[in-house]
């Protein structure tokens, strides 16, 4: 059903995932939070929170499209 190189994608993804949570808890520990830059929208009630995480998706869009072009020009 799936060939060789779409688990080799999902298993790729799969570690990019888990290298940003890690990222993530390291720079908490820090003080630092990777997703609350300026631009974010958070906007807090009483009966919840929304969070408009639009910088944090753009950066985090850009980074992931250098990664798989750098990927890509190594292959």
């Amino acid at each position: 059903m799936f060939s060789s190189s779409t688990g080799k994608t999902l298993i790729g993804i799969g570690l990019l995932v888990v290298l940003i949570g890690l990222i993530s808890l390291v720079a908490e520990r820090f003080g630092l939070s990777l997703f609350k830059l300026p631009g974010d929208i958070i906007i807090k009630r009483e009966s919840g929170s929304i969070y408009f995480l639009i910088v944090s998706c753009v950066v985090l869009s850009v980074l992931i499209s250098k990664i798989l072009y750098l990927l890509n020009y190594l292959k």
